[in-house]
C-alpha cells in the first residue's frame, strides 16, 4: 500500500510540474507520451453499420485497427486475421452501389454491399489494379502486364481487350537502307533463300488465317503506357506513351551512419529544369481494328508563350520571327458519360499555365474546348491540380460538373455538353475544398472555409446550385467522411487546443464524440488558444495570423515569428495544428516572456488564387514583406522591442527565415533556418517550376529567389539545423551556403548537422537538440 502512494505521489508531483512549467524535453518526446494516441484514417463496412478507424491507445510500436459499432458507440480492437479480410476502403461501384470491386495486394475482389460477401476474382502472381465495371455492368475491365483485359462475370471469362507489347520494337520496323540492299542482293542471287522466305511468308499467312482474331498489336519500343481508359459501350481505348527524358541526372545523397559502416549512397530526384518526359495520345478505334495518334496542336491556345519570356526577348527581324511551338500538354481521362455520348478530357500544359476541359470525338480525333483556364503565373488550387480534379457527370448524363479558380477562388461549375452552357454554382471569397456526388447524383457534399478562412466545415447542397445545408457546427476543422448509405457522417475534429478526436453525427447537426485520447501529461498544462486575427499588409490587403500574447513591459518585450513550411499551406487557423510541436514550444516561449506570431503569408493555402500565386517570380519577395509588416504589427500594437524579434521555420519556413537575415537584417535580430532550401535551382521540378519557371529560361527569378545569391547580407546571428540524409531539400544545399559564408568571412552562423535525419525529423533526441539550440539563440540574442 505505502508503494501505491509513492507512485501515486510521485505521479501527481510529475503532473503538477507539467501543468506548472513546460520543458523541451517534454515537448519533443514522443507524441504519443505529449499528447497521445490519435485517431485517423476513417472508413466506413459497406452496411454503414461500423466504423474502422486507426488508433493507438496502447502506445504500441504501431498504430492498430480499430471498430466502433454505430448501433451501441462500443470500440473494440479489430484482429490482425478480422483486418486482413476486410474490403479495401476504396474501390468502385456499380450504378446501383449494389456491388463495388477493388483490389487488394494485387488481386481483384468483388464484394456484395447487401451481404457484404467478398469474391476472388484473380489469385495470379501477376498484378492486376484498374478495376471497374464495363459499362453494362456484366463485366470486370482490369489492367494487367500494360493491357486492358475484361471478366465476365456470368461465365467467368476473361478476354484480353489490348496487346501492347512492351520492350520490342515492330518486325517490320523500318529498315536502313543498307540492310534493305542487302537484304534484296542475297534473295535475288540464291534461289533456295528466296524459296524459303517464299515458303515461310505462306506457312505464316495459313497460321494467322487459323488463329482466332485477336487486338491489333501495338508496340511500345522503349516507351511505357498509361491512363488506359475502355468506353462504356466497349468500341474505344483511349492511352497514353510516355518516353522517359534522357540526359536527366540524378543527384546521391550519402548516408554515412550506416549497418554496414560503409558510406551508402541513397538515390535521389533530379532537379528543376532537367529534361522531361514526352507524352503522346492515341485511341483504338476496336471495331476498325486501328490505333491512331490524337494530335494536340490543334487545342486552342497551345501556341501561346509565357508572358515572362518577355523579359528576355531579342529584338529580332520579324519578317524571319520563327512561328512558336506548340506547348506539351499532359493529357488526363477521358471521363466517359454512362450511354458514352460524350468523352471528356482534361489537358493541362506541362509549363502549368492553361488547363483546358475538352470534349473529345474518338472517331475524328477532334477536340472541343469546354473550359479554358489560363494563368500567368500557374493553375492550382483545391480540386483543380494534376489528372482530372473534381470533374464528372450529372445523372443526365450530359451536364458535367467540374472545379476552376476562374473569379479567383476554387468554385463548382456545370457545363450542359448538349449547347455548353456554362453555370457557376458556388460563389464567394471562400474555396471548395472537397467535393462528393451523392449516390443519386442530387446532391453535392462539400467541404468549405465560408464560415471562416480557419474553419472547414461540411455541406449538402443541390447540384443545381443555389442554397448550401451546414451540416458540422463545431468549430475548428471536421474532416468528414459519409457513411456508404449517405445517412451518417464519421469525421476526424480537432480545435486549437483539443487534437484530433473521432465523433459520429446522423446526416444532421447534431454530434457525439467518440474517442478519448489525450494523454494525462497534455490535459495537464493549460494550453493557450491563440489569437486568429489579421494583420493590414503595406497593399492594404489582409494576412491572417496566430498571436500568442506574452507578459512583459511595454516597448520591452523580446517577440518570435515562426514561418509554416511548404509555401502552399495554412496555419492561422482554428483546428489542431500540423505543427503540434512547433504549438507547443510557442507555449513554451511564452512562459518564458515571449510574445509568438505564426502568419499565412503570401503564398500559403487557404485564400484563393491571388493570395496563392503572390510569390510568383520572386519568393521571398510579398512573403517577406509580409513577415516585416507583421514585426512591424508587433511593435506598435503589442509593445514589443523592434531590435528583439527572432525568426525561424523549416524547409520553406528554414528558407524564408535565410531572406529575411539576408536581405531585411535591421527587422530580426536572429534567426534559426531548418532545413533550408538555400538556392531553388537544386530543388525539384513539379514544385519549383510552378513558381519560378525553369532556371535555364527564367535566371532572373531564381537569382532574386535563392538565398545563396543574397548571403552578404548577414548582420545578426543565424543558426543553421539540417539533416544529412535529407532526400527532400539536400544536405548539399547548407554545405553550398556554408562555403558561400566562410568565403564571405561571415563569423555569426552555425550550423547543426543530424546524420540520421531526413527531412522530418523522427528521433525525439534530434528534435530535442534542435530546440533546445534555437532556444539558447533566442534567449542570447532576444534578451540581451
Amino acid at each position: 500500500m505505502k508503494k501505491i502512494y509513492l507512485f501515486l505521489f510521485a505521479y501527481l508531483c510529475c503532473s503538477m510540474a507539467f501543468a506548472q512549467k513546460l520543458s523541451i524535453e517534454s515537448i519533443m518526446q514522443d507524441p504519443k507520451n505529449s499528447i497521445g494516441s490519435l485517431p485517423s484514417n476513417i472508413f466506413w463496412s459497406e452496411d454503414s453499420k461500423t466504423i474502422y478507424f486507426n488508433w493507438n491507445p496502447d502506445k504500441n510500436k504501431a498504430d492498430s485497427l480499430y471498430g466502433l459499432l454505430v448501433s451501441d458507440k462500443k470500440i473494440f480492437k479489430v484482429s490482425p486475421s478480422v483486418r486482413r479480410g476486410l474490403p479495401a476502403a476504396f474501390g468502385v461501384y456499380s450504378k446501383d452501389r449494389s456491388k463495388k470491386v477493388f483490389t487488394r495486394n494485387g488481386d481483384i475482389f468483388l464484394m456484395d454491399t447487401q451481404t457484404q460477401a467478398v469474391r476472388q476474382i484473380t489469385n495470379t502472381l501477376e498484378y492486376e489494379s484498374d478495376a471497374e465495371f464495363s459499362g453494362k455492368e456484366d463485366k470486370i475491365i482490369f489492367t494487367k502486364a500494360n493491357n486492358l483485359f475484361s471478366f465476365n462475370l456470368s461465365n467467368g471469362e476473361i478476354v484480353q481487350l489490348s496487346n501492347f507489347i512492351a520492350g520490342a520494337k515492330r518486325p517490320d520496323a523500318k529498315q536502313s537502307e543498307q540492310d534493305k540492299w542487302l537484304k534484296q542482293d542475297q534473295l535475288s542471287m540464291f534461289e533456295i533463300l528466296k524459296e524459303r522466305a517464299d515458303k515461310k511468308k505462306e506457312g505464316e499467312k495459313v497460321s494467322k488465317a487459323d488463329l482466332p482474331k485477336r487486338p491489333k498489336e501495338f508496340y511500345l519500343d522503349e516507351k511505357r503506357i498509361d491512363n488506359l481508359v475502355l468506353s462504356p459501350d466497349g468500341n474505344y481505348i483511349t492511352f497514353r506513351l510516355v518516353k522517359s527524358a534522357t540526359g536527366s541526372k540524378s543527384t546521391i545523397v550519402p548516408n554515412y551512419v550506416t549497418e554496414s559502416g560503409f558510406t551508402e549512397d541513397i538515390p535521389a530526384r533530379t532537379k528543376v529544369g532537367a529534361p522531361a518526359a514526352s507524352y503522346e495520345y492515341f485511341v483504338y478505334q476496336i471495331a476498325k481494328d486501328t490505333i491512331l495518334s490524337i494530335p494536340t496542336k490543334g487545342i486552342e491556345g497551345i501556341y501561346d508563350q509565357p508572358a515572362y519570356l518577355k523579359d528576355y526577348a531579342v529584338k529580332k527581324d520579324t519578317s524571319k520571327a520563327k512561328k512558336p511551338e506548340a506547348r506539351m500538354v499532359l493529357m488526363s481521362g477521358p471521363v466517359w458519360s454512362e450511354d458514352s455520348k460524350y468523352a471528356v478530357t482534361v489537358a493541362r500544359s506541362t509549363d502549368n499555365k492553361d488547363r483546358w476541359i475538352l470534349k473529345f470525338d474518338p472517331i475524328t480525333l477532334k477536340f472541343e474546348t469546354i473550359d479554358r483556364q489560363h494563368d500567368e503565373a500557374w493553375i492550382g488550387g483545391p480540386n483543380i491540380g494534376f489528372g482530372t480534379g473534381s470533374l464528372g457527370f450529372l445523372a443526365d448524363q450530359k451536364t458535367l460538373y467540374f472545379q476552376s479558380e476562374a473569379d479567383g477562388y476554387s468554385h463548382i461549375y456545370t457545363v450542359d455538353l448538349s449547347n455548353n452552357q456554362k453555370k457557376q454554382l458556388t460563389k464567394g471569397k471562400f474555396e471548395v475544398q472537397s467535393l462528393q456526388l451523392s449516390k443519386d447524383k442530387n446532391f453535392f457534399y462539400i467541404t468549405t472555409n465560408e464560415v471562416h478562412p480557419g474553419e472547414q466545415h461540411f455541406y449538402k447542397m443541390s447540384v443545381a446550385g443555389g442554397e448550401r445545408t451546414r451540416l458540422t457546427k463545431l468549430a475548428g476543422s471536421n474532416q468528414v467522411v459519409l457513411s456508404p448509405d449517405e445517412t451518417k457522417l464519421a469525421y476526424l475534429h480537432s480545435e486549437s487546443t483539443k487534437p484530433w478526436e473521432l465523433y459520429l453525427q446522423d446526416n444532421s447537426p447534431t454530434a457525439t464524440q467518440l474517442t478519448q485520447s489525450t494523454s494525462e501529461h497534455f490535459k495537464a498544462y493549460k494550453w493557450r488558444d491563440p489569437q486568429v486575427l489579421t494583420i493590414k499588409a503595406r497593399d492594404g490587403e489582409d494576412i491572417y495570423a496566430r498571436y500568442y500574447e506574452g507578459k512583459g513591459a511595454k516597448g520591452k518585450k523580446p517577440a518570435v515569428i515562426f514561418v509554416h513550411g511548404a509555401g502552399y499551406l495554412q496555419n492561422a487557423h482554428k483546428w489542431w495544428s500540423q505543427y503540434f510541436r512547433e504549438y507547443m514550444f510557442h507555449n513554451f516561449l511564452v512562459d518564458n516572456g515571449y510574445d509568438v506570431l505564426d502568419i499565412d503569408y503570401r503564398g500559403s493555402a487557404g485564400y484563393g488564387r491571388d493570395w496563392r500565386t503572390g510569390i510568383y517570380r520572386f519568393m521571398g519577395g510579398k512573403d517577406l514583406t509580409d513577415h516585416v509588416d507583421a514585426a512591424k504589427w508587433l511593435v506598435e500594437k503589442h509593445g514589443v522591442d523592434a531590435k528583439k524579434i527572432g525568426i525561424y521555420g523549416g524547409s520553406y519556413g528554414g528558407f524564408m527565415t535565410l531572406m529575411a537575415l539576408f536581405t531585411t537584417p535591421d527587422t530580426f535580430k536572429a534567426g534559426a533556418a531548418l532545413r533550408p532550401v538555400t538556392d531553388w535551382a537544386a530543388y525539384n521540378h513539379p514544385y519549383t517550376a510552378n513558381i519560378l519557371n525553369e532556371p535555364q529560361k527564367d535566371s532572373i527569378a531564381y537569382r532574386r529567389s535563392s538565398p545563396i545569391y543574397h548571403a552578404a547580407g548577414l548582420k545578426n546571428r543565424l543558426l543553421i539545423c539540417h539533416g544529412m540524409v535529407d532526400v527532400n531539400v539536400h544536405f548539399q544545399d547548407v554545405v553550398r551556403l556554408s562555403q558561400r559564408l566562410i568565403e564571405l568571412k561571415k563569423e555569426n552562423w552555425e550550423l547543426a548537422a543530424y546524420p540520421m535525419e531526413d527531412h522530418g525529423f523522427v528521433e525525439p533526441t534530434s528534435w530535442m537538440d534542435e530546440y533546445k539550440r534555437i532556444f539558447k539563440l533566442f534567449e542570447e540574442e532576444l534578451k540581451k
